[in-house]
């Protein structure tokens, strides 16, 4: 028999969303010394042990996908008592980074937790996460300033954090109140582009970190990458229908809608176009709020993140150029 401590997460990939998370998961995976859980986003730490609370819900399929977050104890133990003996067990929730209660409730409960956490130019990322929302039929608002605009109003009615665009960029305050609950040593903070252009190297770098043998991971195909779709009557028809059926669908077995809606967004993607450059003015005016919090980061982690402060951003996975990224330490961190 094992105790329940010999089943929880040794570590986790903690955020941020849109930043790499799914690809850093599915390639730690093939290590043959680590153990993923199955479910890669199981959200316990968000909750205390009860079902989310529908006022979180209120966005567009926020009710549906809240159905799926792992809640009960046994439920989250049972993740990983397929691992093997004497593997490094690890899962993926990209909102432990933004969720202060889930940082807390991490720590309370595995005090020797180690945290892998991706952060993004949080332009781009909000750009890619306002994609994703579009691509799915679920974010109503065509225009991507307008939809970052209405985050207050969002954040007030109760939409579900992968709404809150501009927020989950606030990396300098996430990691700040991070290292208030884990000490510094157990905290590795990447960029995404160490995971998108030298994935071999931020595969090793991370094997050393959770203390297991380099060179044995491998990065696999993106899976999460979401096609920039094109506002046309089609697609506003469309997505109405997805909009309406997730709230059907937050009545039936999640896996019941998820299996029913396929058809509609593979309609939806059919619709795809090349993502446009984001205008300089809209980049402009998502960033300047978010400068004092960059500022914070690069106070925490001693190193620069100038390139997030221009009027270009640095793409998205698909165009992101090849260049090769140095080395970085745990948090006092990332480069370049």
């Amino acid at each position: 028999m094992t105790s329940p401590a010999d089943r929880l997460p040794q570590f986790v990939i903690a955020g941020a969303p849109k930043a790499g998370t799914t690809a850093l998961h599915a390639a730690l995976a093939t290590h043959p010394g680590l153990y993923l859980s199955p479910v890669k986003e199981p959200k316990y730490y968000l909750t205390d042990g009860r079902p989310p609370p529908r006022s979180g819900q209120r966005g567009p399929g926020d009710a549906h996908s809240a159905r799926e977050w792992i809640w009960r104890r046994e439920d989250y133990l049972a993740l990983f008592a397929g691992a093997p003996a004497g593997a490094v067990r690890g899962e993926s929730t990209p909102f432990y980074l933004y969720d202060r209660a889930a940082q807390a409730r991490l720590a309370a409960d595995v005090p020797a937790i180690k945290v892998v956490a991706v952060v993004r130019d949080p332009v781009d990322r909000a750009w890619s996460n306002w994609v994703h929302l579009r691509a799915d039929g679920l974010e109503p608002e065509a225009d991507f300033g307008t939809a970052v605009g209405l985050e207050d109003r969002r954040v007030a009615e109760g939409w579900a954090p992968f709404w809150h665009y501009r927020r989950l960029g606030r990396y300098g305050e996430q990691v700040r109140d991070l290292l208030r609950c884990v000490p510094r040593e157990q905290v590795l903070l990447l960029r995404y582009r160490q995971v998108v252009d030298t994935p071999a190297e931020t595969l090793d770098r991370v094997s050393a970190f959770l203390g297991v043998e380099p060179g044995r991971a491998h990065a696999v195909p993106p899976e999460n990458v979401k096609p920039h779709v094109a506002d046309t009557t089609r697609y506003r028809a469309l997505s109405r229908l997805v909009r309406a059926g997730a709230v059907l669908g937050s009545f039936a077995p999640p896996q019941a809608w998820r299996q029913a809606s396929r058809p509609l967004v593979a309609a939806l993607h059919a619709g795809r176009t090349p993502r446009p450059p984001m205008p300089v003015e809209v980049r402009r005016e998502v960033l300047e709020p978010l400068l004092a919090d960059i500022a914070l980061l690069e106070e925490l982690t001693g190193e620069s993140f100038d390139d997030w402060k221009g009027d270009t951003g640095r793409g998205d996975f698909r165009s992101r150029a090849t260049t090769v990224t140095p080395p970085s330490d745990p948090v006092g961190g990332a480069t370049g």
